[in-house]
């Protein structure tokens, strides 16, 4: 920490042109080495090719957005009742800790790194010491080859009280965290000890709700790869799936085959819609879930079952609304369906829970669609898709327990995260005062 903040300085000095080219050399560098860094995520990760290229695709276009960034209009000229210049100007922080997760290190790191670099900081990334290749060693490489200075981007291995002295080093200003919500809180409250800024993005229990005007077809088709897509370990999985009671004998029997005809496997040697478990007290937790939630009334319809850390995509119905599957967040391939009847039980239903990340509604009728969103607190809405959506444009986070209502994403919220705001004013001649 103390060796980027020691480069912080020149590198907030640096030409915006400058900065600006650090980050698009990135971004093609991502691109250029496309094979290599996906054989590592596939590899490490456990990613199955399709979302390791995904990964791959949304890293650089945040390197390309970043880009912009420096020569971003950084402040106001502001009103003032005294004859004077009055300006609000953005200024870096400093230097930025980052903490990242295991599960999409490629896009949860770089979404950090990157715009917290190209608006002169500097940054202290420790990556989840499970995937510290893809999450850290790659990125720090990448930046070092498109030109960023020494020192800028410090890496740091380990695991919580790494992290801890992240948090605590004077050095650092701003937090950016992703990660559990008991790890989460963990941070804030640490920060806050501090008087640090902490942007959390942290768990999430999407709702996903099908109207009775619903294609089932369509809406399982979305469902399936809500729920499924990388074993479930994505903060904005589909966890709860509220179906009209009209459509929901329907809607179970053909998710639970598509769950069945899903394969699961080794992604890096064979062809698999479904890799591993992360490890293998993560795929426990997610069995204890499943069994728990069986014993307390749900209907396994599909899955149930693993072979080491191959955890078959499950489908539990009618779970009990208390079901331990249906109201934690499982990060993991499991999707727990009840029915509702009505509109107000629906949103009873999706609101219901300690988290805010992502929604997701299913309707022929999108503005019906949208006004249900409406009574639903939720950070992301997709209507007529599932919850797991990602541009690097894009203001991203969640409400609740699902982070502080801080947003990374697009210029605005960039700035906002990973700036400060000092007013300047400025007058022609000394300003007289009374005394």
């Amino acid at each position: 920490a103390a060796g980027a903040a020691a480069a912080q300085k020149a590198w907030a000095a640096t030409a915006h042109p400058v900065r600006a080219a650090v980050l698009r050399r990135a971004a093609a560098l991502l691109e250029e080495h496309a094979g290599e860094i996906m054989d590592w995520n596939v590899r490490e990760v456990g990613a199955v090719p399709g979302l390791a290229g995904f990964a791959l695709h949304v890293g650089a276009q945040e390197c390309y957005e970043a880009a912009a960034l420096p020569s971003h209009p950084l402040g106001q000229v502001l009103s003032s009742e005294e004859p004077r210049i009055s300006i609000a100007q953005r200024v870096p922080v400093g230097v930025v800790g980052v903490v990242s997760p295991f599960n999409v290190p490629i896009i949860l790191g770089i979404r950090a790194v990157a715009p917290a670099l190209a608006l002169g900081n500097a940054v202290v990334l420790k990556p989840d010491p499970r995937t510290a290749v893809t999450g850290g060693v790659m990125m720090v490489r990448i930046l070092e080859e498109a030109g960023l200075p020494a020192g800028l981007l410090q890496l740091v291995t380990g695991g919580a009280d790494v992290g801890e002295a992240i948090v605590t080093d004077p050095n650092v200003r701003v937090i950016a965290f992703t990660g559990s919500t008991r790890a989460g809180r963990a941070v804030g409250e640490l920060a806050g000890k501090h008087l640090k800024r902490a942007h959390l993005e942290l768990g999430g229990n999407s709702a996903f709700v099908v109207l009775a005007d619903a294609d089932v077809d369509k809406a399982v088709n979305l469902a399936a790869w809500g729920s499924f897509l990388h074993q479930g370990q994505i903060c904005m999985t589909v966890g709860r799936h509220i179906v009209h009671e009209s459509i929901f004998d329907e809607y179970v029997e053909k998710l639970a085959a598509k769950a069945d005809s899903l394969a699961v496997g080794n992604p890096a040697t064979e062809h698999v819609h479904l890799g591993p478990i992360i490890d293998e007290n993560q795929r426990d937790r997610i069995h204890r879930l499943v069994t728990s939630s069986i014993d307390s009334g749900a209907k396994l319809r599909a899955g149930g079952s693993y072979d080491g850390l191959f955890y078959r995509p499950t489908v539990l119905a009618d779970s009990p609304l208390d079901a331990p599957a249906f109201c934690e967040e499982v990060f993991g391939p499991v999707a727990s369906v009840v029915r509702f009847s009505t509109e107000d039980e629906a949103v009873g239903i999706a609101s219901a829970t300690e988290y805010g990340l992502s929604l997701g509604i299913v309707t022929a009728d999108a503005m019906r669609g949208l006004e249900l969103a409406q009574r639903i607190p939720s950070g992301i809405v997709h209507i007529n898709d599932q919850t797991v959506n990602d541009e690097a444009n894009t203001p991203f986070g969640g409400v609740g327990s699902s982070g502080t209502g801080s947003r990374q994403g697009g210029a605005e919220a960039n700035i906002d995260a990973f700036t400060e705001t000092r007013w300047i004013t400025l007058r022609r001649t000394p300003g007289s005062y009374p005394f």
